[in-house]
């Protein structure tokens, strides 16, 4: 069993930068992937970005350039840089870990607006 706590969304102006982190806890044999998806009302959900165990990162082209995921085995943690956000970013996003199944975090608000 696996427990993944989100945190670091909030509000920022378009142009500025978030960090979001997506910590696991509980009994578990061991994290394969990592990942964010990201949702807006009236849209499908996207895949944001994933990380494998071994460090291979891929991200959205709707991101790519400006997002970049990384992780910490040993905290079990997984760390998404935000930069020059902009308006259409506005989303929930929620982290997922895979291990025996696919865990979720329970989601963080992140707004781009001025």
């Amino acid at each position: 069993q696996v427990q993944l706590v989100e945190s670091g969304g909030g509000l920022v102006q378009p142009g500025g930068s978030l960090r979001l982190s997506c910590a696991a806890s509980g009994s578990f044999f061991g994290i394969n992937d990592m990942g964010w998806y990201r949702q807006t009302p009236g849209k499908a959900r996207e895949l944001v970005a994933y990380i494998t165990r071994g460090g291979n990162a891929n991200a959205a082209v709707s991101v790519k350039g400006r997002f970049t995921i990384s992780r910490d085995n040993a905290k079990n943690t997984a760390y998404l840089q935000m930069n020059s956000l902009r308006p259409e970013d506005t989303a929930v996003y929620y982290c997922y870990a895979d291990s025996d199944m696919r865990y979720w975090g329970q989601g963080t608000q992140v707004t781009v607006s001025s």
